[in-house]
């Protein structure tokens, strides 16, 4: 406790720009602990329902099951669904809703990561200016006595290097966590991208098959029809 004491006097000798500084530190806490949450929540994705979508002449029915028991709030699951609810419809019908959801959930991921970014970019800004206050005061000091006060400059000195390094630490803090949600995403989307595919040609396959079961050649009573049809017009 004593120790915590310490630290936080230290921290208060930096000067009035410490504050928002620490206002800073704070609100990326929050982000970052929002984000962690979410994402873990939202980007789990079962080995075996991505086993299934690489397998060759999966039953649908199988996968909406596992996609039902992710959540409503899983991304993966999210992503899928719309292409379940769309395999009837053409091929190109179904990447352009699923290019939609996945625009979706990457804005969904995306929220707050601003907050960090402006973070990192001000933390320093701010630190900056809180060490040129602090300078100005060291030297102000100087100027107005006419002679060296050492605990005073001293004093100002302090202010200037401590709220440097706060607004550094804070950048750092929150540069690591933008750098690591921002990886996170990119991954996820590209996850994405490549089960839509995986699904999309599965749609593929399942109309050539059913075209090819309706032909003349794998039906030859559907073709002994159509010729009749023909003799007869």
């Amino acid at each position: 406790m004593s120790e915590l004491n310490a630290a936080w006097e230290a921290i208060k000798f930096g000067g009035a720009m410490v504050y928002p500084l620490l206002l800073l530190g704070v609100i990326a806490l929050v982000i970052i602990l929002d984000r962690a949450a979410m994402y873990s929540r939202s980007l789990r994705m079962p080995a075996e329902t991505a086993a299934l979508i690489e397998t060759f002449g999966f039953s649908w029915d199988a996968l909406g099951r596992q996609v039902e028991a992710l959540g409503i709030r899983n991304a993966y699951a999210r992503f899928i669904r719309v292409i379940l609810a769309n395999r009837d419809k053409p091929a190109w019908w179904v990447e352009s809703r699923a290019g939609d959801e996945a625009g979706e959930i990457e804005k969904s991921l995306g929220r707050g990561l601003w907050v960090l970014e402006t973070v990192v970019t001000a933390a320093p800004l701010m630190g900056l200016l809180g060490t040129i206050t602090g300078m100005m005061q060291a030297f102000q000091i100087i100027g107005g006595a006419g002679l060296v006060a050492p605990a005073k400059v001293t004093s100002g000195v302090a202010q200037a290097l401590i709220s440097t390094a706060l607004g550094l630490l804070i950048a750092l803090f929150a540069l690591f966590a933008f750098n690591f949600f921002s990886r996170m995403q990119s991954r996820a989307l590209d996850h994405m991208e490549r089960l839509g595919s995986r699904l999309v040609d599965h749609i593929r396959l399942d109309r050539e098959g059913a075209d090819a079961e309706n032909s003349p050649a794998a039906n030859p009573l559907l073709g002994s029809e159509r010729e009749r049809r023909v003799a007869e017009a």
